[in-house]
């Protein structure tokens, strides 16, 4: 028996076949084999196509599927993982109304603090445990004051996972992580947010059928099954954030348990089971994938939109270069870079500066001194040290990490990367071999019924690596001077 995961990133789509009875990974593909483009039509904004998702989603399932590695009859469940926060809207006919805003695209910030003053601060965080911000319900006024023409033909709001599950079954659903991630749940109520669609004015029916996280939602339909080499009717079991997924894959599922993964974006994701908050909404609170009203587990989210973007910039801008040799050469320079400073926030407002936009920074250039190399590393420095700034929030608000879990994946394959943010934040970190597609496969076979929770699912997950710090000291003198150098643009 056989289970396919999905993890719809912004960069690209992967997707990975698991064997149920071995949890073997029999195949992963990913599809582009370049990273995905995000259109900006102004500064601050940030989207991307729901049906090039899918375009891509179909491609890396007929990537995975030529490995001949399995029979895709065999496939008995399918899970979706995605990036979240995104607004896809899709009228009664499950057209497409317009591109999806996503994550990182800054626009809705103003309707977000407006909101966040109407329902009262406060309350908002009792409640939401969160500003609104520049979430998805934020995201969704905008196009209710500025599109109204397209506002006027929605017949459903839905997060990018829930999208890609449509196009797979027909059928609109979603759950309680994702009406958190966009902030339409009251915690208190345990209840859809009668506050946020009063204040924005929205109409409920918006909202598809919340079913449960792991469980059924929806089969697959003909018309796909013959597409794609399925059976028709394999159901979708599951699906959730890409940071939540992250967790489960890394089997963070109870109280002090962390997180960690630096794609795109970076992120540290903390298990609390305290309806917990920050006053100033700089790290965010939602539902964690196995969140009920009996036994809340609440994810505590420190994401910070300029990590693995800014690393990709600079290996751009050095012509000729790829990660590996990059990394090497790296290697040969000593931490603090030569004095270079790079601050990596140029991909829209940053939650933990209060969703201000601080632009990226490149500081005390020596023209004599530095070179490629020091760039790439100080790049590398700059991004731990803004996850050392953001894990420090997370401690004001009682998330003090023994270990952090990561997957060997995307900026910890860098040991410079690795060194700078076990050494910055002085936490071990374990590594294993997992990702966003593998966990959403599993995460299927538990909302299948396969296995009878995650400790069956994850039982052979093992850690690969342990990087302790080493260099503490040395690293709190260089945070110390980052720091200094973020201060004059805060």
């Amino acid at each position: 028996m056989l289970l396919l995961g999905i993890d719809l990133g912004t960069s690209s789509i992967k997707v990975s076949v698991v064997d149920a009875a071995t949890l073997a990974v029999l195949a992963s593909a990913q599809y582009p084999d370049s990273e995905a483009a995000i259109i900006s039509r102004h500064p601050g904004w940030a989207e991307q196509s729901p049906e090039t998702w899918w375009e891509y989603v179909q491609q890396a399932i007929r990537k995975v599927h030529a490995t001949k590695a399995y029979d895709p009859a065999d496939i008995a469940a399918i899970g979706i993982a995605y990036q979240m926060h995104g607004l896809v809207l899709l009228d009664k006919d499950q057209r497409v109304l317009r591109d999806s805003i996503i994550w990182c695209d800054s626009r809705a910030v103003p309707y977000g603090d407006r909101a966040f003053a109407a329902i009262g601060e406060q309350r908002s965080l009792e409640r939401l445990l969160n500003s609104p911000g520049n979430f998805t319900a934020a995201k969704l006024a905008w196009v209710k004051e500025q599109e109204p023409a397209i506002y006027g033909r929605i017949d459903k709001v839905m997060l990018p996972g829930d999208f890609i599950a449509v196009r797979l079954t027909g059928q609109a659903t979603t759950h309680i992580s994702a009406l958190s991630e966009g902030i339409f749940w009251d915690f208190k109520a345990d209840a859809l947010s009668e506050d946020v669609f009063q204040t924005f004015g929205f109409d409920k029916r918006f909202i598809p059928a919340i079913k449960p996280l792991f469980g059924t939602h929806g089969g697959v339909t003909a018309d796909v099954a013959k597409a794609l080499q399925l059976k028709k009717g394999i159901p979708v079991t599951y699906k959730a954030g890409d940071q939540p997924n992250n967790a489960l894959s890394l089997n963070v599922l109870e109280p002090g348990e962390v997180a960690a993964t630096a794609g795109t974006s970076g992120v540290i994701y903390g298990v609390s089971d305290q309806l917990t908050y920050d006053p100033g909404s700089r790290v965010n609170s939602f539902a964690h994938v196995n969140y009920t009203p009996e036994a809340r587990r609440i994810g505590v989210l420190l994401c910070i939109n300029g990590t693995g973007i800014m690393n990709r910039w600079i290996k751009d801008l050095i012509k000729g270069s790829d990660y590996n040799s990059l990394n090497a050469e790296a290697m040969k320079i000593g931490p603090g870079s030569a004095g270079l400073t790079v601050l990596p926030f140029g991909n829209g407002a940053e939650r933990i500066f209060y969703n201000r936009i601080i632009g990226a920074q490149l500081l005390d250039i020596d023209l004599n001194v530095h070179g490629p190399a020091h760039l790439y590393r100080a790049g590398q420095e700059g991004i731990a040290f803004s996850f050392r700034y953001g894990l420090d929030i997370m401690r004001e608000n009682g998330m003090n990490p023994a270990v952090i879990r990561a997957g060997k994946t995307n900026m910890f394959l860098s040991p410079v990367f690795t060194e700078a943010f076990v050494n910055a934040t002085n936490v071990p970190v374990e590594l294993y071999n997992s990702d966003g597609s593998v966990g959403a496969a599993l995460g299927a076979g538990i909302g299948a019924g396969i296995f009878t929770d995650a400790k069956e699912a994850f039982a052979g997950l093992k850690p690969v690596g342990r990087v302790e710090p080493t260099k503490g000291g040395e690293y709190e003198e260089l945070y110390g001077r980052w720091r200094g150098a973020l201060g004059k643009f805060l």
